[in-house]
């Protein structure tokens, strides 16, 4: 019996490891409200440009203030590149709009309530919340890198330091 159990965990442990997206797998697509009133698609970006996904945990915590600070206050860092960024969690849109606005936040945070989109991102924790990880998308939906080790604090000039040592275009080419 012990052995029946031991093989259940491990296949379902490495069947799991399998799931997880890796750098060239193609980046799920998704529909999702922003703060911004605007419906965003991944696939409206394809072949068009790059996208940054920085999904976060939740709106007034304190990482996710800083985060998002570090973003609003050093977007232009990022929007040197031919990119369009978002934070992303899965709280409802009314909070992350106030947490928005708080932050004075200049781009979109787009909300996931439904957790379908932070599930096939492979980032929904266990507790029902999105782990702290960015996803760089080319141009052709493939991902080019995941940072699963953000630093809030600097997460804007590590944005932009990521997006320059994957060769993304400049912004206006």
């Amino acid at each position: 019996m012990k052995k029946i159990i031991l093989t259940t965990i491990c296949l379902l442990y490495f069947s799991l490891d399998c799931l997880a997206l890796d750098v060239g797998d193609m980046a799920p697509d998704f529909q999702l409200q922003g703060t911004d009133g605007n419906t965003w698609r991944l696939s409206d970006f394809k072949g068009e440009k790059s996208v940054v996904l920085a999904w976060f945990p939740r709106a007034y915590t304190k990482g996710c203030t800083i985060e998002c600070k570090s973003l609003a206050e050093n977007g232009h860092l990022i929007r040197g590149f031919n990119v369009a960024y978002f934070m992303i969690s899965v709280d409802p849109i009314e909070d992350n709009k106030g947490f928005a606005d708080q932050q004075n936040a200049d781009f979109p945070l787009l909300s996931d309530p439904t957790k379908e989109t932070a599930s096939a991102y492979g980032v929904l924790m266990e507790k029902g919340y999105a782990a702290r990880h960015t996803f760089y998308i080319g141009k052709d939906g493939r991902i080019a890198a995941i940072d699963r080790a953000v630093n809030p604090a600097s997460s804007a000039e590590d944005i932009a330091a990521t997006l320059k040592n994957l060769g993304t275009e400049p912004a206006g080419n």
